[in-house]
C-alpha cells in the first residue's frame, strides 16, 4: 500500500512547532554569530541542554540548522529569517501565528464551522483585538509581525502604485507606521498621517523617526470616524478583519472624511472566484480570518460591491503584486 500524500500535512503541526520553539526561545539569534554546542546555546536561550540538543537535530531535518559535529550547530541559509534582526525577519510572524492563543484559535476550527462563530472570542472570552489590547507582550508581537509582513509586500506596492500624484497620505490601521514610512522615504515631497489604535500605535515613533518632520500620528478608532484632509486614505490588511458590515462603516466614516477628489486605496489579496492548489495561500488567510476575526478574503465582486455600499466609485485594481499577491484597490467617492 502507498503512503497517502496526506501524510505529511497531518504531521504538519509538528515541524510549525518545532520552528515555534526556536523562535520563542531564540535559537537563530544564539546562533548569530557562529556555530555553538547544545549546551552553549541552552546557557545563551535559558533551556535544557539535553532537549535543546533534540530539538535542533529536528531543526536540521528541516533545514534551519546545521549538524557541524555531534553537538555542534550552525544556522543555515534558510534559518537566518528567525533571527529578529534579519531584514526578511518573520520571527515575530511565527510567535505569533504559532502561539498558543492563534493554537487554539486554528484547533477550534470544526466548531468554526459548525457554528459560523468564530472561535477566538470562543476560546478566549474576547474578541482578537480585545485580546491584543489586554495583552502588551502580545499586541507587541502582532504589531511587530504585521511590520515584518509590511517589509515584504511595501516595494512592490510602491513600485506599481504612483503615490507622487498625492500631498498627504493617510495611513488607517497602520500599526507602528512601517508602510507609510516606506512610502515617505521613497517620496520626499510627501506627507503622512498615521491613525490606528493607541495599542497599535506603541512602537511608531521609532519606526517613524527618520520621516518624524513629514508625518503627524493621531490615536483614534475608524469604526468612530477618521481624520479629513488627506489626498489618499490607505488601508493595509484591514478590510479583510471585519464582516461586510463592520467592513462597510469603516469605508463609510472614510468616505465621510474624503474630499471629492481624494482616493481610497485598499491593499488586501483577492480570492479568485475558483479555487486551485497555487491559491493555497489566501485560502489560508480567508480560514484564519474566519477562526481568529469573523472576517474575510474577499473577490473582486465582493470588494467592488462593498465600494457600492459604501459611496465609492470608479473602481479599479492593480495586481497580482510580488510576493504575496496583493492588490491596490482603488476608488473615489461618488458624486
Amino acid at each position: 500500500m502507498s503512503r497517502s500524500p496526506l501524510m505529511d500535512l497531518v504531521f504538519g503541526y509538528m515541524q510549525a512547532q518545532m520552528i515555534h520553539a526556536a523562535a520563542e526561545m531564540g535559537v537563530a539569534d544564539a546562533l548569530a554569530d557562529g556555530p555553538r554546542t547544545s549546551a552553549e546555546l541552552a546557557e545563551a536561550t535559558g533551556t535544557h541542554a539535553p532537549s535543546l540538543h533534540r530539538l535542533l537535530r529536528g531543526l536540521v531535518t528541516l533545514g534551519a540548522v546545521e549538524q557541524k559535529d555531534r553537538d555542534v550547530f550552525a544556522l543555515t541559509a534558510a534559518g537566518q529569517c528567525l533571527r529578529t534582526d534579519a531584514p526578511d525577519s518573520i520571527r515575530a510572524l511565527v510567535r505569533l501565528f504559532c502561539g498558543p492563543e492563534v493554537w487554539r484559535t486554528w484547533g477550534d476550527m470544526t466548531e468554526t464551522v459548525r457554528t459560523g462563530e468564530y472561535a477566538w472570542k470562543r476560546v478566549t472570552g474576547r474578541t482578537s483585538f480585545e485580546y491584543f489590547e489586554s495583552d502588551p507582550e502580545l499586541s507587541a508581537t502582532f504589531n511587530a509581525a504585521m511590520a515584518e509582513h509590511t517589509r515584504a509586500v511595501v516595494p512592490g506596492v510602491i513600485e506599481a502604485h504612483d503615490f507622487s500624484r498625492y500631498g498627504t497620505v493617510a495611513d488607517l490601521g497602520g500599526g507602528d507606521g512601517t508602510l507609510l514610512a516606506a512610502l515617505l522615504r521613497a517620496h520626499r515631497d510627501l506627507r503622512g498621517l498615521l491613525f490606528d489604535l493607541p495599542a497599535g500605535l506603541a512602537a511608531a515613533s521609532g519606526a517613524l523617526a527618520d520621516v518624524a518632520e513629514r508625518t503627524e500620528i493621531v490615536p483614534g478608532d475608524f469604526f468612530e470616524a477618521v481624520p479629513g484632509g488627506a489626498d489618499a486614505y490607505v488601508l493595509k490588511s484591514v478590510l479583510h478583519d471585519w464582516s461586510d458590515e463592520k467592513a462597510t462603516t469603516i469605508l463609510r466614516n472614510i468616505r465621510e472624511a474624503m474630499r471629492p477628489d481624494a482616493r481610497v486605496l485598499i491593499l488586501e489579496q483577492v480570492m479568485p472566484e475558483t479555487v486551485t492548489p497555487e491559491t493555497a495561500g489566501i485560502v489560508r488567510n480567508d480560514l484564519n480570518m474566519l477562526v481568529s476575526t469573523g472576517g474575510r478574503e474577499r473577490t473582486e465582486a465582493e470588494f467592488r460591491d462593498l465600494l457600492a455600499a459604501a459611496g465609492f466609485t470608479g473602481v479599479s485594481l492593480t495586481g497580482p503584486l510580488p510576493p504575496a499577491s496583493y492588490h491596490i484597490i482603488e476608488a473615489h467617492p461618488a458624486s
